[in-house]
């Protein structure tokens, strides 16, 4: 607890998205002041043409604190 998944398009190389759950596990560490063992990070890629039925469709309006301007 927490576990982060973030969802993009696809396209970046395994470093990079390993540099990116690196890089956000480390700001829960600090933001939460949490023990990074209790920290998870995983990244998926959802295709540009599911983007609305597989990510935006899933997410409760009250759950939804920053919203893609697109």
């Amino acid at each position: 607890m927490p576990h982060i998944n973030i969802k993009m398009y696809p396209g970046r190389s395994e470093e990079v998205k390993a540099k990116l759950a690196k890089h956000t596990k480390e700001f829960m560490v600090k933001e939460l002041e949490m023990d990074e063992k209790f920290i998870s990070v995983s990244v998926e890629e959802i295709d540009k043409e599911n983007w609305q039925s597989e990510v935006m469709d899933k997410i409760k309006e009250e759950e939804l604190y920053e919203r893609p301007n697109f």
